[in-house]
């Protein structure tokens, strides 16, 4: 798994003025290794996480997925949405779970997208954010 660059302070909360200028910590936060565990018992495969803190107010983290199939992705969006909300108590949003070739899961602090490896492919987005699969990998189940 990848390690955040971010303290433990409260996930789910927008506190992005107090992570500013915070160095590496090791996985500290519960949001973040939650989603990471969670992927990797789900066989997410292709796990990217792309640490934001400081370079964006969206999240402190874009975690970006692959599942073998729709099936698959809507199966690991689910739950993961579900483990979310029973360990941490963040309802977290989910869009794009009917078709499931693209779902983003909102969770505050970190954002999750899961694709069709297809869909990733054609969108990128590890591209757009300037990183390179060869530093960011977490692993392929």
């Amino acid at each position: 798994m990848n390690s955040a660059n971010i303290s433990p302070a409260a996930a789910g909360s927008h506190n992005h003025a107090a992570m500013s200028g915070m160095a590496e910590q090791g996985d500290s936060d519960p949001l973040h290794r939650l989603i990471m565990q969670s992927l990797d018992d789900d066989q997410a495969e292709d796990v990217v996480s792309i640490p934001l803190a400081g370079k964006s107010s969206i999240a402190d983290h874009m975690v970006i997925a692959s599942g073998r199939s729709s099936r698959h992705v809507g199966a690991i969006a689910q739950k993961l949405a579900e483990r979310i909300k029973h360990a941490l108590r963040i309802n977290p949003r989910i869009e794009g779970l009917p078709a499931a070739d693209w779902v983003l899961i909102d969770a505050g602090d970190v954002v999750v997208h899961l694709f069709r490896p297809e869909v990733r492919s054609f969108y990128n987005l590890e591209r757009m954010w300037g990183i390179g699969e060869e530093t960011q990998t977490a692993g392929t189940a």
